[in-house]
């Protein structure tokens, strides 16, 4: 809380000696454009030129805040810039009506020896145009400050994920599990003790190669998937059916890897599956989904371990997509935003 209010602080001297210096060059070049004496009411000069500055600073600032909501430069640069010179423009002529009426009607000034509305007009703009410029600037430095620091972030959780997604793969329990199935195999069907090996082997390389896959395809993903489901038929045999039903062609569009994976392993965490009892696992591939739903058979032992739903969730908002789940009676349907 004291780091911040000397960072406030300093912002705030910061910002009143900018404009303070930015006041004073205004009414030099004001005193040299009218051929008036410099030190001729000194102070009540720089007082209202530095008022004009503040208030323009204050309505710019008003404005850079309500164009970047609503009219971003992302959105039409050229509407950007004629939004920024209109505003400015009325900026400029309600500011002039404003002192025009204090100093002429409140104050009662002369108008005798002042410069024309033209005159003054032209002068506002000339003044708030480098305002607003110098705000821009700030607001792209800043924003690509946020970006970096977004960017580190997004690397920093991606490794996290990635490192989570091995050790859940390279658990004890999936391994020990895996272990057991082949060693049964060897014995009773030595050709698929092989295929489960192979099964098993393509299954732990694509794991590993996640450091070079921020992203993958559809099509890659359920590749790797079919080793995965390999192995979850020589553990449960008939215990669960699964289908993939391409009702769009979307093969080529991209999620994050491990997805499916993570899932359907969930799938088998948090439900039983047995001949009796049969889990009915599917994958929907449509236009702005990939969904992946079952049956619901609760299980009374379920294995906390594992990545799970969360950090897909996670993952996926740093590509600012949302995954939606749906929970009803009979069904947990998850459904993956393309990337």
């Amino acid at each position: 809380m004291v780091q911040l209010k000397k960072i406030d602080l300093k912002n705030l001297l910061i910002f009143f000696f900018s404009t303070l210096v930015y006041a004073l060059c205004q009414m030099l070049f004001s005193i040299i454009l009218m051929k008036e004496d410099l030190w001729k009411n000194f102070h009540i000069q720089l007082s209202a030129h530095y008022t004009v500055i503040f208030t323009m600073c204050i309505a710019d600032y008003g404005l850079l805040v309500f164009l970047n909501k609503y009219l971003p430069y992302s959105k039409n640069i050229l509407f950007r810039i004629v939004a920024d010179l209109t505003g400015l423009t009325v900026i400029c002529l309600v500011l002039l009506w404003v002192f025009n009426y204090l100093i002429y009607d409140i104050l009662q000034i002369s108008k005798d020896g002042m410069p024309s509305f033209l005159i003054k007009f032209a002068f506002g703009m000339a003044a708030n145009i480098p305002i607003l410029l110098v705000f821009e600037l700030i607001y792209y430095l800043r924003s690509e400050q946020k970006a970096i620091a977004d960017s580190e972030k997004a690397k920093r959780k991606a490794l996290l994920f990635q490192h989570e997604t091995l050790r859940a793969q390279i658990n004890p329990h999936f391994l020990f599990n895996s272990l057991n199935v082949l060693s049964s195999l060897i014995y009773i069907n030595p050709d698929n003790a092989n295929k489960f090996t192979k099964a098993l082997s393509k299954t732990y390389r694509y794991v590993l190669s996640l450091n070079r896959h921020p992203i993958i395809s559809v099509a890659e993903e359920l590749d790797a998937l079919d080793s995965y489901i390999f192995l979850m038929k020589m553990r449960f045999e008939n215990s669960f059916t699964f289908t993939v039903d391409k009702t769009y062609a979307g093969e080529k569009n991209n999620i994050i890897p491990l997805t499916l994976q993570l899932l359907i392993e969930n799938v088998f965490k948090h439900n039983v599956a047995t001949e009796e009892m049969p889990l009915a696992i599917k994958i929907t591939i449509s236009s702005e989904y990939i969904t992946v739903e079952n049956n619901i058979q609760p299980s009374n032992d379920i294995d906390k371990g594992g990545i799970g739903l969360k950090y897909l969730t996670k993952q996926y908002k740093l590509y600012n997509k949302e995954v939606i789940v749906e929970h009803t009676e009979h069904q947990f349907i998850v459904k993956i935003p393309y990337i």
